[in-house]
């Protein structure tokens, strides 16, 4: 007797939210903060799979620090990161308002995501390789990369260092540590595996970092990385941001429905942690793991960080057409500057009055570098690269081809 069966269906994830209808953020599956085991540093990949599925957490709702991961994290790092993270802050709001004044073609803020970029750069040396996304300026921030510099390739003027070529907000800093960030989604996973794996040829001791979003590990590049970073052990962290939105399109789209991100990679052979990525105490210390596991040649680490897109993708966007206006603030892990002030008061490191003035003190920073780097021009007007740089910078020597297309437009 033949088998009757219903018509096939494909299966379409819906986001738990959408404007007018509450989020309900159940499915991010949290754990109470202290709770999540840490493990030896010379751990097999395949016994991190449940802290693949859990959720790494340090500091509780009452800004206390708990749990294995709270150890050996120093005041100053916890005081660092605030001071980056406010500055990242006061910096993405004020060129959000240059954006909107013309003064730049296109802006994108980390809002929300600021202890994922900071707490990581100062868990690596200066000399590691970072390989970031267009949301990870707290890495510079960290690294206190001059802010006039990053502000004239914003502004694409006369001392933009990459002289117009780039996106606004695609910085390049080498002696930061900080690759050439990529239009291109998922190139810098196979870039920082293939760094680290020259670093490990040459005999250095230097790592590499590399971030993407959620959507972007829908990208083949994603996977090729993972395969290389398990085969060859590459000293490297790969680091997924789960802000839960890839543009206008929810996690659960790119494969964030049935397993999480972190567990792509213990699939991969890859020791794997899922972490609060607001919770810069726990951002800090998975870090740490991870980079002395691969300073060990113990392999790559993947990391998922949990967090929330707290503003548009870019100054292009208008979320408010895909998500409830007020997600943020319903978001169960709340803000990672509010909760990191929260515990360095409570341990007497930090003040509501040191707060205040911090941030008056960083927004003057701003302001100043600001008002410096328009001197050099604006979208809106002043000089801007010319354009014989086109032909420059690109090859050692350049190629006869090259310098004849060049005195060809006479330039």
């Amino acid at each position: 007797m033949t088998q009757a069966y219903e018509p096939l269906r494909l299966h379409v994830p819906e986001p738990s939210g959408r404007p007018g209808c509450k989020t309900d953020f159940s499915y991010l599956h949290l754990t109470d903060a202290g709770t999540v085991r840490k493990p030896s540093i010379d751990v097999e990949p395949a016994d991190t799979a449940d802290l693949a599925r859990g959720l790494i957490r340090v500091l509780d709702d009452q800004g206390n620090a708990l749990g294995p991961w709270a150890e050996n994290v120093p005041v100053e790092i916890l005081r660092k990161g605030m001071r980056a993270m406010l500055k990242t802050r006061i910096y993405d709001n004020r060129m959000v308002v240059a954006q909107r004044q013309k003064k730049m073609s296109f802006y994108m803020q980390s809002l929300g995501e600021e202890a994922i970029g900071s707490a990581q750069a100062l868990a690596l040396n200066i000399d590691d390789m970072c390989f970031p996304t267009y949301r990870q300026q707290s890495i510079l921030m960290a690294r206190e990369v001059p802010l006039v510099d990053l502000i004239c390739q914003l502004l694409s003027n006369e001392r933009d260092p990459l002289k117009g070529r780039q996106l606004p907000i695609m910085y390049s800093v080498k002696e930061a540590g900080f690759f050439t960030i990529s239009g291109n989604l998922a190139t810098q996973f196979i870039q920082a595996v293939g760094w680290g794996m020259a670093s490990a040829i040459k005999g250095d001791t230097k790592i590499a970092s590399a971030w993407i979003g959620d959507g972007a590990t829908a990208e083949s590049d994603f996977h090729t990385a993972l395969t290389f970073a398990h085969v060859y052990r590459a000293p490297v962290i790969l680091n997924v941001v789960n802000n839960q939105w890839a543009i206008s399109t929810f996690q659960a789209i790119a494969g964030g429905e049935a397993t999480t991100f972190a567990g792509r990679g213990v699939g991969c052979g890859i020791a794997s942690l899922r972490v609060d990525g607001n919770d810069f105490y726990a951002v800090y210390a998975a870090s740490a793991w991870a980079a002395e596991r691969a300073r060990r040649n113990l392999g790559p680490t993947m990391i998922e960080w949990v967090t929330y897109r707290a503003g548009p993708h870019s100054t292009s966007d208008d979320p408010s057409k895909y998500r409830p206006a007020d997600d943020w603030s319903h978001f169960p892990l709340g803000d990672p500057i509010a909760r990191l002030k929260q515990h360095l008061i409570k341990v007497g490191h930090w003040s509501d009055e040191e707060h205040a003035a911090v941030s008056a003190e960083l927004e003057a920073e701003v302001i100043a570098a600001q008002k410096q780097a328009e001197q050099y021009g604006t979208l809106a007007g002043g000089q801007i690269p010319s354009a014989a740089t086109m032909f420059e910078d690109v090859y050692k020597e350049m190629p006869e081809h090259l310098k004849r297309q060049r005195q060809q437009l006479g330039i």
